[in-house]
């Protein structure tokens, strides 16, 4: 039976030693999934933000690094980044700002990587999901009244981890995606940003 590997992804060494185990363990590495999170501070959004940017983003770089060589000697892979919608609209009420910039960070890396497909047969994707029902996320969310949630940017329901998991299966397993960010607000379903997109369809004229 498999056991758990401890990794602190802020730590490359530590990463590249959990890519060779998994290498070791399972006879090759065929998918990296990087969902490791800081933990959000809204009460001091300016605090903490090296942790937030050592985990969520650099963590993410060095887990892709380390998987490219093993994929390489795999003769391909996948990996899946996990980023926010909070990477994506402007006005959250709650600030957030190491967390947001580190996931859009994220969702840029994921892009800049769609080459990767072509020629090495790597493929990097992105899942930009909305809230997550979670413990600590249900623990703020079931006890707010829907005038509560509404107040406070909530939504009305939270993705299962069954629906976030079959959208990770999703991008690591479909081969015609490379590049491609998934978005999946709470109340809406899953769908592809648009290849190429510049993401200010609706910017007002200044002149």
């Amino acid at each position: 039976m498999a056991t758990f590997e401890p990794c602190d992804v802020r730590n490359q060494e530590q990463v590249r030693r959990l890519i060779s185990v998994a290498e070791d363990r399972f006879g090759g590495l065929d998918y990296l999934v990087n969902n490791a999170s800081a933990p959000v501070h809204f009460e001091a959004p300016l605090e903490h933000w090296q942790h937030t940017i050592e985990t969520d983003l650099l963590g993410a770089m060095y887990g892709i690094r380390a998987a490219i060589d093993a994929f390489r000697r795999r003769g391909g892979g996948a990996v899946v980044n996990m980023t926010s919608i909070s990477a994506l609209p402007h006005g959250r009420t709650h600030a957030a700002p190491c967390y947001d910039a580190a996931k859009a960070g994220l969702l840029r890396l994921t892009t800049m990587l769609a080459w990767l497909a072509g020629s090495e047969k790597i493929r990097v994707n992105c899942l930009a999901p909305g809230w997550i029902a979670t413990p600590q996320v249900q623990e703020y969310w079931q006890p707010l009244t829907p005038e509560e949630r509404e107040l406070r940017g909530a939504p009305s329901r939270l993705l299962t981890l069954d629906e976030v998991a079959g959208a990770v299966f999703r991008l690591a397993s479909d081969e015609s995606l490379a590049g491609r960010v998934m978005i999946w607000w709470s109340e809406d379903s899953p769908k592809l940003i648009p290849w190429g997109d510049r993401g200010y369809s609706e910017s007002a004229d200044v002149y």
